[in-house]
């Protein structure tokens, strides 16, 4: 399994039973040509619309769950815009391409092409985007979850010194100093202009100066932003970079396309380091490893009922 495909298991694998699209049958198929688009709820002033229960029951009834599907909807699709509003304030939201990539995955598992999944949801009255924006969530959340509490779950220095004569030794990693070019695209002209700042970042990797002159750098080009990433420590590393940051030959990453707009990372420096911190991250990277990914997180139902204490949902 590629490290691409695990993501997506682990993203789909708790919920989603579609997987088998031979199991559609056309009774299972609704229509949402007449719903209203009237607002249904709204959280924390952002709208939820009965086209989108309707798209949700839909997508319910694909999974073949049982019960009351109308209200099970409205709970899935509060929690879901609430955990969509925190990776925003974070701003820990996975790219376009990834998404895009996890969907064509899906369709491919299938045995279909992109084309013909996006079909087979707008048929069934789930709707591609929707399922999409599913899939943005379920891979956004755990990597907010997990930064969340990563520092609370460290290990007491009694459980290092264990680890560590387990061991025999320290683990040693590597440690990076990075930057982040983004090429802003504003949401207002995304389809207009994507392709071709995607086109002028690319050209601009092979003229990138160096960390030092990162500032300089961006001042040769309109609506560029530099964000210092500080030391990142190899295990540690954002899943959507770490195979860029991993991979990079010279000093720059491949981009990225994502809610910003087009980005790559700058590799300031790498080293090997073998200190106490290395080795929380290496020995936190094998814990997470081991953990059965069909279960929930139980830091992940702490932090939503933190949210939902404190978020304003209204039933107009």
């Amino acid at each position: 399994m590629t490290f691409g495909s695990k993501i997506l298991r682990v993203a789909l694998v708790s919920t989603v039973a579609l997987v088998s699209v031979a199991s559609l049958t056309p009774n299972m198929f609704i229509s949402t040509a007449h719903a209203a688009t009237d607002v249904a709820i709204v959280v924390n002033r952002v709208a939820i619309t009965n086209t989108d229960i309707a798209r949700r029951v839909a997508f319910l009834k694909l999974r073949h769950e049982k019960g009351d599907l109308n209200k099970m909807a409205k709970e899935e699709m509060i929690d879901e815009q609430l955990k969509r509003q925190e990776v925003a304030r974070v701003g820990m939201s996975v790219s376009v391409a990834e998404v895009d990539a996890a969907f064509a995955r899906f369709s491919a598992s299938n045995k279909l092409t992109p084309a013909q999944m996006t079909q087979i949801l707008d048929k069934a009255g789930v709707g591609a985007e929707h399922f999409k924006s599913y899939i943005a969530v379920q891979m956004s959340w755990p990597r907010l979850v997990n930064a969340r509490y990563s520092s609370r779950d460290k290990l007491t220095n009694q459980e290092m010194v264990t680890r560590l004569l387990e061991n025999k030794q320290k683990p040693q990693t590597t440690e990076y100093a990075l930057k982040q070019v983004i090429f802003v695209v504003p949401a207002n002209k995304r389809n207009a202009i994507l392709a071709k700042r995607k086109a002028e970042a690319e050209a601009s990797r092979s003229k990138f100066p160096g960390c030092d002159q990162a500032m300089d750098f961006a001042r040769n080009y309109l609506d560029v932003s530099i964000r210092d990433l500080g030391r990142v420590l190899q295990p540690e590393l954002p899943t959507e970079w770490k195979p860029l940051i991993e991979g990079a030959k010279g000093n720059t990453t491949g981009t990225l396309v994502t809610e910003r707009g087009v980005e790559y990372v700058a590799i300031c420096s790498r080293k090997q380091v073998s200190d106490d911190l290395a080795a929380q991250a290496v020995f936190r990277a094998e814990d997470l490893g081991k953990q059965d990914k069909t279960k929930e997180d139980p830091n992940s139902a702490k932090y939503l009922a933190d949210l939902r204490s404190k978020a304003q949902i209204i039933y107009p």
